[in-house]
């Protein structure tokens, strides 16, 4: 099997809704996020002989989600008040709002979903929301195409 890996980075709070602790307020981060791709073979022909993928697609692939969370409050839906959701644009904060809770495992299993919805063979991705703490989302090695 052969791998490759790129990262990305952005910086952006969120909050855990009905979480008992300090996550429950509005905390920033800056997260780190590893996308490893995989294959049983790499390509024979083209431009891209020798590769997995071109890893500079894989790089700009990732860096447009990750630059569409940078600097937003990234917000469960349905976790804020309408009214507070409309003070907080009405003050033209960039809010991004995903369908699941913030979490760790959550963005890794968000930017698994994310390359693989691009065509990149991804295998594996790490959010880090502090150097030493993180989660991983991964499936089976993709079959070569």
């Amino acid at each position: 099997m052969y791998t490759i890996q790129t990262e990305a980075s952005f910086d952006s709070a969120h909050f855990l809704k009905d979480y008992e602790g300090k996550c429950s307020n509005i905390h920033g981060h800056r997260w780190r996020v590893e996308v490893e791709l995989a294959a049983h073979s790499l390509k024979e022909e083209g431009a891209e002989r020798g590769m997995i993928m071109d890893l500079t697609e894989v790089k700009e692939r990732l860096r447009a989600e990750a630059d569409r969370l940078d600097h937003a409050l990234i917000v469960e839906e349905g976790s804020l008040m309408e009214s507070t959701l409309k003070a907080l644009e009405s003050e033209n904060l960039r809010i991004v709002i995903l369908p699941f809770r913030p979490t760790s495992e959550n963005l890794a299993k968000y930017f698994f979903d994310c390359m693989k919805e691009t065509g990149c063979p991804v295998y594996r991705v790490r959010v880090f929301e502090t150097p030493g703490n993180g989660a991983s989302y991964g499936e089976r090695i993709p079959e070569d195409k």
